[in-house]
């Protein structure tokens, strides 16, 4: 049963503490990207570039890190 928790950060080469902080990250920036898509719908003034450059610095820090798995 514990592999079921330590089996993808291994593979990732991290281990369940690393891959959970780094996972809430991700999530809680796309949740606060998410909530600033909502506000903006409502008042196209605001956040109007806000969830576009959080999803864009969500893919290079997720590029940055396969790249340190692939050099390691």
């Amino acid at each position: 049963m514990v592999e079921r928790f330590t089996e993808h950060p291994h593979a990732v080469g991290e281990t369940y503490g690393q891959h959970a902080a780094h996972a809430a990250g991700f999530g809680g920036l796309l949740i606060g990207a998410g909530l600033a898509c909502l506000v903006h719908a409502v008042l196209p003034w605001m956040f109007e570039a806000t969830a576009s450059n959080l999803v864009l610095r969500l893919h290079e820090r997720m590029a940055e890190r396969r790249a340190q798995m692939a050099a390691a």
